[in-house]
């Protein structure tokens, strides 16, 4: 769900009327334009469109099929909601498992780009490929990246013979100099894809790895070690009365390909057992480790948050990139906030583990942790510094583009893409030394400042 077309297109269609509804007509059906996102939604007879849109072009993205008044429901599961708001020309698009909506207004028809036919082949591909990133990417300037200068310094090695492995390498030199975790380049099973230097990517063998030296290491001594959510959470009660949480990703929880509805109900079943009434009660402070996480849900790190606090507060806004020429031009920031959960919540310290395999949803749980109420303090290292939703781009040549349009504010406005969350207290993360001496620095860290707490929640 992402699109801007041309200015002059997108100035046309804007405020135009829209027929009305019929009786058998549901008030959303007609063509929608998001702000931000480069995209256009046609939503006609139960059945959802996307096109993804550049000025240069307009591919179908995804599609999805009415299954409850205003809910569509792509092939992979992913439950679309759409309302009309206000008005019958303002709405609003919800993807499960995301935060905040996106906001829609309604035009008379498909931009004309989308009613001819594409044009293919690799310099089609290189256009598109190079118009979705000038249209929606909002950290060249930070990242010290001229997209102009890469253009004109590529297209000229593209031409109508040029192959697929050859483009591949060319798309992925240009996003190289980006080191940008959510920017990646697909053909198939083919991805460039790299992380911010000095960093590793959060794989399943680092995980396991790393989680076979924290039970032997940290946990050798606990009690009620127990796993959830298909091994993505781990929990044990610590011998000084501390807890250690660990979250490996915010996704998974149901196997993979469950809709988000299956992914909440078993993070409750977790938190119903780790969080219950007598443990929060008791705990003198909680670990929660996310230095190899790969991320996943906003809303799931959302509702974990909400049993750690009594005390309603804003985790942090979010907006998007909104004009095809213009990178400092916005959404207006749309808050999100974390409301108590209903049931027992742990409102006492916590000590939050960070580290550059901290990605994505990781780092957005770490941002909605930073003005919780009480004692939180971050130790480790930067997080990744990737916070966006993954806009994920075709191209005619049937190739792909990965790259974010997303930024999150911090109650003082401030965001962290690129350089990442940084911790209060550093110490190192999962190093060849601290393997190879069985140390775990940041974790011996963590339970002397909770210790120095003493429990106390001021």
């Amino acid at each position: 769900m992402r699109i801007v077309t041309a200015t002059a297109v997108a100035l046309a269609l804007v405020g135009q009327a829209a027929p009305a509804a019929t009786a058998h007509q549901p008030a959303t059906d007609g063509i929608w334009r998001t702000d931000g996102y480069g995209t256009v939604l046609s939503i006609r007879n139960g059945t959802f469109q996307e096109y993804q849109t550049t000025a240069v072009s307009c591919l179908k993205g995804d599609s999805a099929q009415r299954t409850g008044p205003g809910t569509y429901t792509t092939p992979d599961g992913t439950v679309l909601t759409v309302r009309t708001r206000g008005s019958r020309d303002r709405g609003s698009l919800r993807v499960d498992g995301s935060v905040g909506d996106r906001n829609l207004r309604r035009i008379p028809e498909l931009p004309d780009v989308c009613t001819r036919p594409a044009p293919k082949g690799p310099l089609a591909a290189f256009d598109v490929f190079w118009q979705s990133f000038e249209e929606n990417y909002p950290f060249f300037s930070a990242k010290g990246v001229d997209w102009h200068a890469l253009r004109d310094q590529y297209r000229p090695r593209v031409h109508a013979k040029t192959t697929r492995d050859e483009l591949h390498a060319v798309f992925s030199e240009m996003v190289k100099p980006l080191y940008d975790a959510h920017v990646a380049v697909e053909d198939g099973d083919r991805v460039f894809a790299q992380v911010r230097p000095g960093t590793v990517l959060p794989t399943q063998e680092l995980d396991t790895k790393v989680k076979k030296f924290i039970v032997a290491h940290d946990l050798k001594d606990a009690r009620n070690l127990q796993d959830f959510a298909n091994g993505r959470i781990t929990y044990a009660d610590l011998p000084g009365g501390q807890g250690y949480l660990r979250i490996s990703g915010f996704g998974g929880y149901a196997g993979d390909g469950a809709p988000y509805a299956a992914q909440l109900a078993e993070l409750d079943r977790a938190l119903d057992t780790v969080l219950d009434q007598e443990r929060t009660q008791r705990l003198k402070g909680l670990v929660i480790d996310l230095r190899i996480n790969g991320g996943g849900s906003d809303a799931l790190g959302i509702h974990i948050a909400e049993h750690l606090t009594d005390t309603p507060y804003r985790a942090y806004s979010r907006r998007a990139r909104n004009h095809p020429a213009d990178p400092t031009r916005h959404t207006r920031p749309q808050p999100v906030y974390v409301t108590p959960a209903q049931g027992p919540r742990y409102t006492g310290p916590v000590a939050v583990l960070t580290g550059g395999s901290t990605v994505s949803a990781g780092e957005t749980f770490t941002q909605a942790l930073m003005d919780r109420p009480g004692r939180t303090v971050r130790i480790g290292q930067p997080t990744q510094g990737v916070f966006s939703d993954v806009m994920r781009r075709k191209l005619p040549n049937g190739m792909g583009a990965w790259l974010p349009n997303e930024e999150f504010l911090t109650r003082s406005g401030r965001t962290f893409d690129g350089t990442g969350i940084p911790p209060h207290l550093t110490e190192p993360v999962f190093t060849e030394d601290e393997f190879d001496r069985k140390r775990d620095s940041a974790f011996d860290r963590a339970l002397n400042v909770l210790r120095e707490y003493g429990g106390t929640t001021s």
